[in-house]
């Protein structure tokens, strides 16, 4: 595994990995969106052809995907962008009928 690999494959909180690839934020859109991003972010890293680059090619297809991520939920939002299952199924909408509502008994 590739320096760069090994030091990305131990950051945890999304800041970190903002600030490891020099990649500056909104840390409201962070805040409210980290999975969002971070999700999206992989989700364009398996678009891209990594095999063989060297950690500086490396560090900057991760840098791309990550600003480009970013910009994705800074003009928009989670429901809009779908990039979890629950939001693609059904466009993000539920619903439960009242029929469909179980009452369960009071305790005490």
């Amino acid at each position: 595994m590739s320096t760069f690999l090994d030091t990305f494959s131990r950051l945890s909180a999304a800041e970190e990995i903002f600030d490891f690839l020099g990649v500056p934020y909104d840390a409201h859109v962070v805040r409210v969106n980290r999975l969002h991003i971070l999700k999206r972010m992989h989700d364009y890293l398996r678009r891209e052809s990594s095999e063989g680059l060297d950690d500086a090619a490396l560090r900057d297809v991760y840098r791309a995907a990550l600003t480009r991520a970013h910009a994705d939920f800074s003009t928009s939002n989670a429901v809009t962008e779908k990039v979890f299952k629950v939001f693609r199924d059904q466009a993000g909408q539920g619903f439960v009928g009242l029929d469909d509502i179980e009452v369960l008994p009071a305790r005490g």
